[in-house]
């Protein structure tokens, strides 16, 4: 027997791929499955079967590509219905893996078909369970998502708790529960950084499953949420749908264009022009309206919750060699339109007598010394709202960068704003946008808040977010 975890950690996502005898099945496939495939091919085994938690709304799965490349038959639970061909299970029923045996459990609740996947090994005795986004590590998924008719959040999170108690919490406490995401993604807001536990200490620990009664349940689970990303129903939709060949997406996006030939095209296709270098190394030299969000963060994620149209026109500037990676992690959230890349990066650019544009970037302590100068500096925080409402500047703003699109429109074009994150990754992301946008003058903090806090400017004092979550 064979389990191996293959987790992403940008989309902080948990595919998983398992063995028995010559036979293999794939759990929650990412987009690219070459992985897979090589996975599967140096072992010698066959892809049987590729099972789906549920419509995945944070990212575009593999299965249908997997499926072609392979002949493996999709699983969906109970009440799923698709546009391409799967087999939706009924609760209950059961799947071979060379000796292991694949039990379905319909677990409805932050969607309607999820479905989390017992797997029992050759002894008949149960081994782990595959979660999906109905448990997590300290956490179980949010049930806002498929609200739809007279079905609200408060109906999903009870059917949930109904799931959790009728499901998995009479499993023995020694199963492995293997989830679908860890800390960071927003399917949850309590996960823990572990990716993996068994069943008996999430009893003891995850509150979620500690709650004595639904309402209880209900009142926990639904309070905090913030509003989903707004690529999350366009991701589910995909995964619905059926998609694009991840092999035609690499054709039309691996397509390295000299300068002046990157310039036309971005004019020609109306393209958003996407830098994924380092935040830092961004700021000293970039594109005119290039937007920042660099490879070596939150990649994917933020894209998705800042460029609204999937159908956008892309255009890459990379460091040298990443381009292939970009347009993978695009994908992986439903950017199927990259369009090209600028061969020889920012410094072909340079060579080619092309204009380019800086944004100042200075330290903690420059920051600070400026303040002191003058205590009537604008000071924007773009973290998110829990992250100021733990420990703040006593003079900053807060300004979410999840919110950017409602919020510009209150800038002033003749301001100068300082902004700040946690670390310099999405202070960063903000100011290329709002250059983009006319404010031109923006100053990023480098380090962000964690070396601000080594100056001395007053500070908020610091709140639990646990006590903030209760408040």
């Amino acid at each position: 027997m064979k389990i191996e975890q293959i987790y992403t950690g940008c989309l902080a996502e948990a595919a998983y791929y398992i063995e028995s005898n010559g036979e293999a099945a794939i759990i929650d496939p990412l987009r690219e499955v070459g992985p897979y495939l090589v996975k599967a091919d140096k072992n010698g085994a066959k892809i049987k079967y590729i099972f789906e938690t549920h419509f995945h709304a944070d990212f575009v799965s593999g299965h249908v590509d997997l499926a072609e490349k392979t002949g493996a038959k999709i699983v969906y639970g109970p009440t799923a219905t698709t546009a391409f061909q799967a087999h939706i299970a009924v609760d209950g029923e059961q799947f071979k893996i060379g000796d292991l045996t694949i039990t379905t459990l319909h677990t409805p609740g932050h969607t309607l078909e999820s479905t989390c996947y017992l797997l029992t090994d050759a002894n008949g005795k149960d081994y782990c369970v595959f979660t999906g986004d109905t448990l997590f590590i300290g956490d179980v998924g949010r049930p806002d998502l498929a609200q739809k008719g007279t079905l609200t959040m408060n109906d999903l999170a009870g059917l949930l708790y109904d799931s959790l108690n009728e499901k998995i919490k009479p499993l023995a406490d020694e199963v492995i529960v293997y989830p679908g995401h860890g800390a960071g993604s927003a399917c949850g807001k309590n996960m823990s950084k572990e990716t993996f536990d068994t069943l008996g200490h999430q009893k003891q620990v995850n509150y979620a499953l500690k709650a004595e009664t639904k309402e209880q349940f209900i009142k926990e689970v639904t309070d905090g949420i913030l509003p989903p990303p707004q690529y999350f129903a366009k991701n589910a939709a995909m995964n619905k749908g059926g998609y694009e060949s991840i092999d035609e997406v690499f054709e039309k996006g691996l397509q390295p264009l000299a300068p002046q030939a990157f310039e036309d095209l971005a004019n020609e296709a109306d393209a958003l022009i996407l830098d994924t270098r380092d935040p830092q190394v961004f700021a000293q030299a970039f594109i005119p309206n290039a937007i920042n969000i660099g490879l070596n963060g939150q990649f994917a994620p933020w894209v998705g919750a800042l460029i609204p149209d999937l159908k956008q026109n892309i255009l890459l500037v990379t460091d040298e060699g990443k381009a292939e990676e970009t347009i993978t992690r695009l994908a992986r959230v439903g950017y199927d339109h990259t369009i090209g890349f600028l061969e020889g990066g920012i410094n072909a650019w340079q060579a080619a007598g092309k204009q380019v544009d800086q944004i100042t970037s200075i330290s903690a302590a420059e920051f600070e010394n400026n303040y002191q100068q003058n205590p009537n500096i604008a000071a924007l925080d773009v973290r998110k709202p829990g992250e100021y409402e733990a420990e703040h500047l006593e003079f900053t703003l807060p300004r979410p960068l999840d919110y950017i699109n409602e919020w510009t429109q209150e800038l002033d074009a003749n301001q100068t704003y300082y902004l700040h994150c946690a670390g310099g990754y999405r202070s960063m992301i903000a100011a290329s946008i709002l250059k983009a946008r006319g404010i031109d003058q923006v100053i990023d903090v480098a380090g962000g808040y964690g070396a601000i806090k080594n100056t001395g400017l007053k500070r908020t004092d610091f709140v639990c977010p646990s006590k903030l979550a209760k408040a």
